[in-house]
């Protein structure tokens, strides 16, 4: 019947699962650490040997540098240990990130207690704790840096009579003014790398499902374009042969006219097939034949007739500027409309009017029925690829039973460039029914 031939609800949905459904967003790396965006693999899979070797140099380095001047136990093989633990343990901070900052903090903690020189051993610690943080393991770096902090405290405040070195005095309140700063200084810049990392990866997850959207919405677009030329045409093709078959025997010129109808529209149809899948090819191609428009409604009209339709066509209003992408969406939503009468009416006649005026073009298209319940092979997506390309617009449309019978649809579309594609204009800036 023509009042099913709406579908409401169709559309583009969601594919289930996706690039993501079985592994995760892209910016998740291994154990829930993060990945750095646009980097060349999973860094969980190579270990950082450039970057910790680098750290234990500046260590070691830095550390017999120091040591100079301070009142502490002299660098010896068990503290060249420690440093080379706290620095080596960081090779596995991207596997394993807790490890990696528990055990520099470990190392560092037994290091300091024993009174060794203080020194570039906290860049480790730094490292190890930035690692954690940022690759989501938050609490574990945040226990580590503060068992570090209060068991320096400890020793220095408390425990000191009882380590290394001999006869030494607690630990000025400056100095762990200093280690507290230094802590949270630590944690403030690494929260806000990981902060910053975030962004970065939900702004590339939001690029990709924009690129996603946009190739869904150009398939969309294609699959519209195809099925309003090949409904029509095929609308038309079935009609004729229909006629031919019956005609073959008792009128054999009648016969051939509808042939030659069904030669007219299939070779159209191939050549507006053509014309799709040709900008589907080459999309960053200008087309090569201009898109169709309601100057070529007389065409239409023709085709119409060749099915036995007759259609008359009333026009209010001057034309002016017509955007590209409303001429297109008047052109398709009249022709799928004709195609709704050839093929679901019992009427052989139809009324098409267009209304120029303002800032909306009207369109509006009757046909007095009865509802032939056959659907002609049709796929039923017509009318829902009607309101779409009107909504894409900024326009609206209107299918349904008219009053005393038959079949109604109008349509409003934005005749200002600058709606084109925009949000439906306010009530009060609509132009009058031209129902």
């Amino acid at each position: 019947m023509q009042d099913q031939r709406a579908h409401p609800g169709a559309g583009p949905h969601p594919r289930p699962g996706g690039r993501w459904a079985a592994h995760g967003p892209p910016w998740r790396g291994r154990h829930g650490g993060w990945e750095m965006p646009g980097g060349r693999g999973s860094r969980g899979d190579r270990l950082p040997w450039l970057s910790t070797v680098v750290v234990g140099v500046i260590v070691m380095v830095g550390t017999t540098v120091a040591a100079h001047g301070q009142d502490r136990e002299p660098l010896g093989i068990v503290a060249r240990l420690l440093l080379l633990a706290a620095v080596a343990v960081l090779l596995v901070r991207h596997r394993h990130p807790v490890l990696a900052v528990a055990g520099t903090s470990a190392a560092t903690l037994v290091y300091l207690a024993l009174g060794y020189p203080y020194g570039p051993v906290f860049l480790a610690v730094a490292v190890g704790c930035f690692g954690a943080i940022v690759s989501g393991h938050r609490k574990a770096a945040w226990c580590s840096l503060g068992t570090l902090w209060a068991g320096h405290l400890l020793a220095a405040h408390w425990l000191y009579r009882w380590l290394p070195p001999d006869g030494d005095g607690p630990a000025p309140w400056a100095q762990e003014a200093f280690v507290t700063a230094w802590v949270v200084a630590i944690v403030a810049a690494a929260e806000l790398l990981r902060v910053r990392r975030e962004q970065w990866a939900a702004a590339r997850a939001e690029r990709e499902a924009a690129e996603q959207r946009r190739a869904d919405e150009e398939r969309l677009r294609m699959a519209r374009e195809l099925h309003d030329v090949l409904a029509h045409s095929i609308s038309v093709i079935n009609v004729q042969a229909g006629v031919g078959l019956a005609l073959l025997d008792s009128d054999p010129e009648q016969a051939r006219t509808a042939l030659t109808t069904i030669k007219s529209a299939s070779k159209e149809a191939l050549g507006e097939v053509r014309q799709v899948l040709e900008n589907l090819r080459t999309p960053g191609d200008a087309p090569r034949a201009p898109a169709p428009g309601l100057d070529r409604l007389p065409e239409l009209i023709d085709q119409a007739a060749g099915a036995g339709l007759t259609v008359t066509v009333e026009t209010d209003g001057a034309r002016g500027p017509v955007p590209p992408g409303t001429d297109l969406a008047a052109f398709r939503i009249v022709q799928e409309a004709l195609t709704n009468v050839v093929r679901h009416s019992g009427s052989r006649t139809a009324q098409v009017r267009i209304a120029y005026g303002g800032a909306h073009l009207g369109l509006l298209v009757d046909d007095e029925g009865p509802a032939t319940g056959d659907d002609a092979g049709g796929s039923g997506n017509g009318l829902v690829g009607m309101r779409e390309r009107a909504a894409a617009l900024g326009g609206t449309i209107d299918a349904g039973p008219r009053p005393g019978g038959g079949f109604r649809v109008t349509a409003e579309l934005p005749l200002r460039p600058g709606r084109e594609g925009g949000p439906p204009a306010p009530e009060g800036s609509e132009t009058e029914d031209t129902s």
